[in-house]
């Protein structure tokens, strides 16, 4: 067989990923947080991008606006809003506000940013008027003095919050004198984990710093005397034994119960009466002490503020059983190309290399609008769909929650399913019973013990807590009971399934329940 060069001419299809495609694909899995913090770099890097102001919207958008702030969409006519285009609004600018329309309200900034009097408002908040200077922050008018000079700035009025390390070192400061000591106490700050447990052996802090190991457990013993009470405990044992001292209640009895907590954590109540010398109502008494104590005291002092769920959609319910979604304006930034400055800028260029740059940056501009804007509209379609298969959730409640797949959106919205997997990743959906993140409404099925309709495994979750939750404490359901009673109620399902669910919801096993409920009728 001879070997030769030779050209062949084919034509194929393919996938290519483009930079600005990769790119498409991240935005549409950012949740709220990650894309704001997108768009605050982009905005520092492209000058050519600013925030849209209040008020600004899409421009000339027809009959195809999706839903309006005040119109809505109603899930149940979803066939005819998949027979629609695309939104058609002006790729110049991406709104998060219900995809804006020519109905929206004139008055998008918040009540209390209006001023009614007379006159105008400068950028500090100030009423423009004679004697105002507005190099000046505006104080507002004071009672302080005329001029209001002697006032303190807004800045300094504000409380500081101490971390917990800021904390401790004041405190160690006071406690000792020596440098030594506070070296080693400094040493043991540092070793505290998330929970205020010191994390590590005491040898290798008294090996590190070349001191006596009785010099570290002395300096140790007293810095567990810091607030928050249970702080530089050992283990769980210790911090609750240092918050009992405090509050004068570590007698012998509560010392037997600390010292077991693994029978406390397996509710073997009669062990622990036998164990402490106790009856059941001192016992019960002691396990409610117990339970007032802070197992975590390093967490509660540090004050990080929880972050709260901005919710992506909003739904509330409309007329005649329908369902009116719109997107949350808060979630998503609204960016714009400012058509002012690039004509400005395009005007002055000089040479070949500003043109390149100045059309890249365009490119790219336009690029990050058309994609924000594709991304609230993906948003919106997977949310609509959603709420259009489990109206009976949004309904009638957690128990008409039917099993739904990603494939089953995505077929219907004419999608792929990593597209709605993205999509529903991180997303969340404030509605009248609650914010749910949009993965929630994603669950395996059930079979149905006669053949029907299967049941959402969320649903059936929801029954075996209802169930437990409504047992008599003298005949406690066991899992072989559970499976019985969701059999007869057409729910065909394994005992196993039945106790990956319950262990899952973090409800104990039928004995535990018994002996608990038994502690309690004590």
């Amino acid at each position: 067989m001879a070997l030769k060069a030779r050209l062949d001419l084919r034509q194929s299809q393919s996938l290519v990923m483009t930079p600005q495609l990769q790119q498409a694909i991240k935005l549409l899995q950012f949740n709220n947080i990650e894309l704001s913090n997108f768009i605050d770099s982009e905005l520092l890097e492209n000058p050519l991008l600013e925030r849209a102001e209040p008020g600004q919207t899409y421009a000339e958008t027809g009959d195809d606006a999706v839903g309006n702030g005040e119109q809505g969409l109603d899930a149940r006519a979803i066939d005819d809003f998949r027979d629609r285009e695309d939104l058609r609004g002006t790729d110049r600018l991406a709104s998060s506000d219900s995809m804006g329309s020519e109905t929206s309200s004139p008055l998008d900034c918040a009540s209390d940013a209006l001023y009614d009097g007379e006159g105008e408002i400068t950028p500090d908040g100030a009423p423009v008027g004679a004697g105002h200077d507005y190099s000046l922050p505006y104080s507002g008018g004071g009672m302080g003095g005329a001029d209001g000079d002697e006032l303190p700035g807004l800045e300094q009025t504000l409380a500081d919050t101490q971390t917990l390390r800021q904390s401790l070192d004041d405190q160690l400061n006071l406690a000792f004198s020596s440098p030594v000591m506070r070296m080693i106490g400094s040493y043991l700050i540092d070793m505290l984990d998330d929970n205020g447990y010191v994390s590590g052996d005491l040898a290798e802090v008294s090996d590190a710093l070349g001191c006596d190991l009785a010099d570290v457990e002395a300096v140790l013993s007293q810095m567990q005397g810091f607030e928050p009470v249970g702080i530089f405990a050992r283990n769980l044992a210790e911090c609750l034994e240092l918050q009992l001292r405090d509050q004068n209640r570590y007698d012998p009895a509560m010392a037997a119960l600390v010292n077991n907590l693994e029978l406390l954590a397996r509710r073997e109540f009669d062990r622990l009466r036998r164990i402490c010398g106790v009856d059941g109502d001192d016992l019960a008494d002691m396990i409610a002490e117990i339970r007032t104590l802070d197992p975590r005291p390093g967490r509660t002092s540090d004050g990080e503020p929880a972050t709260p769920v901005i919710p992506d959609v909003l739904v509330r319910a409309g007329s005649e059983g329908s369902w009116m979604i719109e997107l949350n304006s808060d979630a998503l930034p609204r960016v714009l190309v400012n058509e002012e400055y690039v004509a400005e800028i395009s005007s002055g260029i000089r040479d070949r290399e500003e043109k390149t740059f100045i059309n890249e940056r365009l490119q790219t501009a336009n690029w990050l609008v058309k994609a924000l804007h594709q991304r609230a509209t993906t948003i919106l379609k997977v949310a609509t769909e959603i709420i259009r298969q489990q109206d009976g959730f949004f309904t009638h409640g957690v128990s008409h929650l039917r099993p739904l797949i990603l494939r089953d959106i995505a077929e219907a919205i004419s999608m792929h399913e990593s597209t709605v997997s993205r999509v529903t990743n991180g997303k969340f959906m404030a509605t009248p019973r609650g914010i749910f993140e949009l993965k929630y409404f994603f669950t395996t099925a059930i079979s149905s013990a006669d053949g029907g309709d299967s049941y959402s495994s969320e649903s059936v979750r929801h029954r075996i807590k209802s169930l437990i939750d409504a047992e008599n404490p003298k005949k406690i359901l066991s899992d072989d009971k559970l499976v019985e009673l969701l059999q007869k109620e057409g729910i065909d399902i394994a005992r196993r399934t039945v106790a990956k669910y319950r262990e899952a919801m973090r409800i104990p096993s039928s004995v535990q329940r018994r002996r608990e409920k038994k502690a309690q009728a004590r």
